[in-house]
């Protein structure tokens, strides 16, 4: 077979392509925790599609699923008309995910992608209070349409728009000024002074863990106080799981530790299993208030998805799951904190929750010259947040302990020489 040209993406494709200029090769296998390029060069891959891909590449279960579905000649296309694969997903995770988590909410598949769950649940929460603004938080991330992009505080995202993106107030996440300053008191102040030009709004949006905003994990109790604040001034509370959920963060919800119970929950990327598009809105049961049609999408019917989406979900059937999940969290953030206690140069500290963390550091650029030069040994992975100060790791959760020591060699192998070819500039 005659390899591809990767002049090909830059003569043809749109200066917009982004992870291509990270990780430049023609990648054609994939399989579990690993990649491989048209050379045959085997990488580790701890990006695991930005998250949609919690279990790794072409599980063979979900995989030989969809082949007989597809090979059964099974609809493919149905919009929201009624299928033997919707049904399957909607029973089962009912009985799977939700019951046994004392949940209950009507599931809504609006378009595929992340960003169309939540708009639609910025639509609705605005349907059901009659109320217009929308509180956000700052670094936070929840797509590139308008709505979404409206409450997401990265700056080169917002300015992409070309228009004004109204209709949003930003207040400070935990932590974003500093360990000291309760970020809640200052936001209550605004609700109950008539004087503060903050209108009481349709709901927060918030992620329990900033993915693309730098890795930043709100606490339990900070999370527990923003649901008191919303019941007391009848706020909906929406929570953006399309990346911390699915046990991204350690539990199928990102929110479950915090005790907290969201009035609309947005997914996506990991709930189609394998890594087709899928997105659905959860909906506290009194709010779906939806008139038949008023939301819409060509492509929410997606039965290849519902297939894999309800075979990933016997992975939850076994509490063993999340518990090798709860394991392997502890074993890579006790390397991350390990690196930056053995690197102080570094200026590092280790961010996150779960399966989603990483190193933020001070030192302008070294994130990216560490994710770069872990490709180059044959790992993958991204940087985030405002600056790219933070590089992170997303490994599949479905890795095993050789696949993540192999990782952490070849990361701390990067820091060592990005470190090390720094100081021979400054000599």
């Amino acid at each position: 077979m005659s390899q591809t040209d990767m002049t090909i993406f830059e003569k043809l494709e749109s200066e917009v392509r982004s992870y291509v200029r990270s990780f430049p090769t023609v990648f054609t296998k994939a399989k579990g925790y690993k990649m491989w390029d048209q050379k045959g060069t085997e990488y580790l891959d701890f990006f695991s599609g930005a998250g949609a891909l919690n279990y790794g590449h072409n599980d063979p279960m979900m995989k030989a699923k969809l082949v007989d579905y597809i090979l059964s000649d099974g609809i493919t296309h149905s919009l929201d008309m009624a299928t033997a694969p919707k049904a399957e997903f909607l029973t089962k995770f009912n009985e799977v995910i939700l019951k046994p988590r004392n949940l209950e909410y009507k599931v809504m598949f609006p378009g595929p992608t992340g960003t169309n769950t939540v708009e639609s649940a910025l639509k609705l929460a605005r349907k059901v209070t009659g109320r217009t603004d929308i509180i956000s938080f700052t670094n936070g991330f929840h797509g590139m349409t308008i709505g979404a992009l409206s409450v997401t505080g990265n700056a080169f995202k917002r300015k992409g728009a070309g228009i004004p993106l109204q209709n949003v107030v930003t207040m400070p996440y935990d932590s974003f000024v500093n360990d000291n300053l309760d970020t809640l008191e200052y936001l209550e102040r605004f609700l109950e002074d008539g004087g503060s030009g903050v209108d009481i709004p349709a709901a927060m949006i918030l992620e329990t863990v900033q993915g693309e905003g730098g890795i930043n994990a709100a606490s339990f109790e900070w999370l527990q106080r923003v649901e008191q604040i919303c019941k007391r001034w009848g706020i909906l509370l929406i929570v953006d799981d399309v990346q911390a959920g699915v046990g991204r963060t350690g539990t199928f919800f990102s929110f479950e530790k915090a005790g907290i119970k969201p009035d609309i929950v947005c997914m996506s990327k990991s709930i189609g299993g394998y890594g087709l598009p899928l997105a659905i809105t959860l909906i506290r049961l009194d709010l779906d208030i939806w008139e038949p049609g008023e939301h819409n999408g060509t492509f929410r019917g997606n039965n290849h998805a519902f297939v894999t989406a309800a075979a990933a979900l016997s992975y939850w059937e076994d509490p063993k799951f999340e518990k090798s999940i709860e394991e392997k969290s502890e074993k890579i953030f006790n390397f991350l904190e390990g690196i930056v206690a053995k690197y102080p140069e570094l200026q590092g500290e280790a961010r996150g929750r779960g399966f989603m963390v990483g190193i933020s550091t001070e030192i302008e650029g070294l994130a990216a010259s560490i994710a770069e030069e872990a490709f180059q040994r044959g790992l993958i992975m991204e940087t985030s947040g405002p600056k790219d100060e933070v590089f992170k790791l997303f490994p599949p959760l479905v890795i095993d302990n050789e696949g993540l020591e192999q990782g952490f060699k070849i990361i701390e192998d990067s820091v060592k020489a990005v470190l090390g070819a720094k100081e021979l500039v400054i000599s």
